[in-house]
C-alpha cells in the first residue's frame, strides 16, 4: 500500500457502479448478523471474550454468492460482511453490561428487563456508534490511510480480493460449524457424556483442576494464540492452585462464616471457594486491568480525539461514488432524536442529564475506539476499560445528585450499556469502512448497511439474551457472564459500598504486580475470574496453534494453514453458540432430550480427543488449489 493517499486507487474505481445494497446482500447480511450475534452472545457470556465475524462473514458470503447464486460481485460480498459483522460487535457491547439487569432481577431487586427494553437500548446505542463514526471516516480512513493499518479491515479486504478462494474457505467455516453443532448437541443436549471434567485434590485441599471439553473453547484458544491462552491459563493456575489452597489452609479452622460466604470455609468445596472469594479477587483484577489499559492508552486517546476533531474542519468540496458519506445534517438530526428518545422512552430509565451524558461520553469514546482499532485492532480495543470508566463517573454523578438505590444502579448500567455498544460498533464500522475503502465500496451505502445490521441484531439479541437467561441463568456455571458480573459489582460498590473490598483490592494489587512483570493484565485477570475448567479448554486451543505455527513449510503454507485453522475455529464457535441457544430454548419450554444413562468422564476425554483429531486433520493438511 502506498502511504500517499492521493495515489491510492481502490480495486473498483469510482466511475464503476456495481450493485451493493441489494436485496440479496441485505437478507444474507442480516442472517449472518443474527447468527454471529447469537453465537458471540453465548461465547461472551461463557468466557468473557468474543471473536471478530468480518472474515468468516466474508468467506461465507463468497461461498454462497459465488458458489450457489453464481453472483461474482466483490462489492456485494463486502456489503454482506459489513452487515453481518455488526451482529458480533453489538452482541459484545450488550453482553458486557446488560446481563447485570437480569442478575439484579434474580436477587429480587427488580423485574427482568423485557425483550423490547433490551432491543431498544441496543438499537439506540448501536445506531449512535454508526452515526458518530460517519463524520470521522474521511479523517481516519482516508486522510490516514498509510498511517492507520486497521488490521481486521485490511485482512478482510485481502480475503475479498482473493475471491477465488471463497468456496474452499467457506467449506472450512461450515465444516467447523457442523462438527461443533453435532458435538455440542451430543454433549449438552443428549448428555451422552459430561461436557465438564473435574478433579479435586484430596491431599491439597482447596485446589482443583479440570476442563470444559467444548469446541468453542478450543476455537477461542486457537484464534487468540498460545501467548494469550497461556496468560489466561496462568491466571487460572494462580487462583486454583495458590489462592484457593491458601484460603482453605488459613480459614478451614475458623468456626465462623467469613463474608461473603454463607458457610464456613471448611464446608466449602472448590466451587464454593471460587464463587465466594476468588470471583471478587478476579473482578478486582479485571477492573484494574481495564483501567490500566485505559490509562496506558490515554495519551493516544487525547491525540486521537484532537486529530479527529481537527480533521473534521477539512470539508470536502467534491464527491465521487467512493467518497460520499451520509449527510452530516442527517447525523446531527438522528443523534438528537436518539438523545430525546433515551430521555422519553419509559423502557429506558435515563433522565435528561443521563441522555446528555450518553451523547458526551458516546461521541468521545466512539472517536477514541474508531482510531485505536486502527492501530491495535479490534481485539485489543479497551472497550471494557472505557465502560468501567463510564460506569464509575456516571455512578458517582448519579449518587451525588441523589439518584441512589436500585433506580440509580439501573440507570448507570443503562448508560454504560449504550456507550459500550456504541464504542464496540464504532470499532467494527471503522474496520468495515477500511475494507470498503480498499475494495472501492460506496461509503454511504456501507453506513446504511451497518444500520440495517444494527437494527436486526438488536431485535435478535433481546430474544437471545432472554432465552439464554431463562435456560441457564446469567451468573451460573454454564453462563458466568464475567464482564457483566464485574460491571454489576462496580456499580453496587460505588452505590452501597457493600462489597468485600479486601478481596477486590487483593485482585487490584495482583493485577499491578502482573503489570510490573510485563504480563498483559486483562487476559491474566480474566483467567483468574473464570473457572479453571474454562481456561484449560482455551489453553488446549492455544497449544494446537503453537504446534501449527511451528510446523515445517514455506511462509505461504504456514499462513494458509493458520488461515484454515482460524476459519475452522470460527465455525466451531458459531456452531456451538447456535446449539447453545437452541438448547436454552428447549430448557425454556421444558423439553428434556437427555439420555438417562450417559458415559462418565472417560467418555468425555475420548470424544474430546476425537474433536481435536478432526480439527488437526481438517485444517493441518494442505488442500490442493485452496491456497494462494
Amino acid at each position: 500500500m502506498d502511504n500517499n493517499k492521493e495515489e491510492f486507487k481502490p480495486y473498483i474505481s469510482a466511475d464503476k457502479n456495481l450493485p451493493e445494497l441489494t436485496a440479496t446482500s441485505i437478507i444474507l447480511g442480516i442472517i449472518l448478523a443474527i447468527v454471529f450475534g447469537a453465537a458471540n452472545a453465548y461465547l461472551g457470556l461463557r468466557v468473557g471474550l468474543t471473536i471478530s465475524a468480518s472474515i468468516p462473514a466474508a468467506v461465507i458470503s463468497m461461498g454462497i454468492c459465488r458458489g450457489l447464486l453464481r453472483r461474482d460481485n466483490i462489492l456485494e460480498n463486502n456489503m454482506v460482511q459489513t452487515i453481518g459483522s455488526a451482529g458480533e460487535s453489538l452482541a459484545a457491547g450488550a453482553i458486557f453490561t446488560m446481563p447485570a439487569l437480569f442478575m439484579w432481577a434474580k436477587e429480587g431487586a427488580v423485574a427482568n428487563p423485557s425483550v423490547a427494553t433490551i432491543a431498544v437500548i441496543a438499537m439506540l446505542g448501536g445506531t449512535l456508534g454508526v452515526l458518530f463514526m460517519i463524520p470521522l471516516r474521511n479523517a481516519l480512513i482516508v486522510e490516514e490511510h498509510g498511517t492507520l493499518p486497521y488490521p481486521e479491515g485490511t485482512a478482510c479486504s485481502e480475503v475479498l480480493l482473493a475471491g477465488e478462494e471463497g468456496g474452499s474457505s467457506a467449506r472450512s467455516v461450515f465444516a467447523g460449524l457442523g462438527i461443533a453443532a453435532v458435538y455440542k448437541f451430543i454433549a449438552d443436549g443428549l448428555k451422552v457424556f459430561p461436557s465438564e471434567i473435574a478433579y479435586d485434590f484430596k491431599n491439597y485441599k482447596g485446589a482443583g483442576c479440570g476442563m470444559d471439553v467444548l469446541p468453542s473453547l478450543v476455537g477461542v484458544g486457537f484464534i487468540c494464540g498460545p501467548k494469550i491462552s497461556s496468560y489466561m491459563f496462568g491466571g487460572g493456575v494462580l487462583a486454583w492452585f495458590v489462592l484457593m489452597p491458601l484460603i482453605f489452609v488459613f480459614g478451614s479452622a475458623l468456626p465462623d462464616v467469613v463474608y461473603p460466604a454463607t458457610k464456613t470455609i471448611a464446608e466449602l468445596g472448590t466451587g464454593g471457594l471460587w464463587s465466594n472469594y476468588i470471583r471478587y479477587i478476579g473482578a478486582g483484577a479485571v477492573a484494574c486491568g481495564g483501567m490500566i489499559s485505559l490509562i496506558k492508552s490515554f495519551p493516544m486517546i487525547i491525540r486521537a480525539f484532537k486529530k479527529s476533531m481537527a480533521a473534521l474542519k477539512n470539508k470536502q468540496e467534491t464527491y465521487t461514488r467512493t467518497t460520499k458519506d451520509l449527510p452530516l445534517n442527517f447525523v446531527l438530526i438522528v443523534s438528537a432524536v436518539i438523545a430525546v428518545l433515551l430521555w422519553l422512552i419509559p423502557a429506558v430509565p435515563v433522565s435528561l442529564g443521563g441522555a446528555i451524558l450518553i451523547v458526551i461520553f458516546g461521541f468521545f469514546f466512539v472517536t477514541v475506539s474508531a482510531r485505536m482499532v486502527g492501530i491495535v485492532g479490534s481485539s485489543n480495543n479497551p472497550v471494557s476499560g472505557m465502560t468501567i470508566a463510564t460506569l464509575l463517573i456516571t455512578t458517582i454523578i448519579l449518587k451525588v445528585t441523589g439518584n441512589i438505590g436500585t433506580g440509580g444502579m439501573i440507570a448507570a448500567i443503562t448508560i454504560g450499556s449504550v456507550i459500550c455498544i456504541a464504542a464496540a460498533i464504532a470499532g467494527d464500522v471503522s474496520q468495515d469502512l477500511k475494507t470498503g475503502y480498499i475494495v472501492g465500496a460506496t461509503p454511504w451505502k456501507q453506513q446504511v448497511g451497518e444500520i440495517f445490521g444494527v437494527l436486526a441484531s438488536a431485535v435478535a439479541i433481546g430474544f437471545v439474551m432472554y432465552i439464554l437467561n431463562a435456560g441457564y441463568g446469567f451468573g451460573s456455571a454454564e453462563l458466568p457472564a464475567p464482564q457483566a458480573g464485574m460491571m454489576k459489582m462496580i456499580v453496587e460498590g460505588v452505590m452501597s459500598g457493600n462489597l468485600p473490598w479486601a478481596l477486590v483490592f487483593v485482585g487490584v494489587f495482583i493485577a499491578l504486580i502482573a503489570e510490573l512483570f510485563g504480563i498483559p493484565v486483562l487476559p491474566f485477570a480474566v483467567g483468574m475470574y473464570l473457572p479453571i475448567y474454562t481456561t484449560t479448554g482455551i489453553m488446549v486451543g492455544g497449544v494446537i496453534r503453537f504446534i501449527f505455527d511451528r510446523k515445517k513449510g514455506t511462509e505461504t503454507e504456514k499462513k494458509a494453514r493458520a488461515n484454515r485453522g482460524v476459519l475452522f475455529a470460527s465455525g466451531m464457535i458459531a456452531g456451538e453458540g447456535l446449539v447453545g441457544v437452541l438448547l436454552a430454548v428447549f430448557a425454556f419450554v421444558g423439553v428434556d432430550i437427555s439420555l438417562k444413562n450417559g458415559l462418565n468422564q472417560i467418555g468425555s476425554i475420548v470424544f474430546f480427543a476425537i474433536l481435536i483429531a478432526l480439527f488437526v486433520c481438517m485444517t493441518g493438511k494442505k488442500k490442493a488449489g485452496s491456497d494462494r
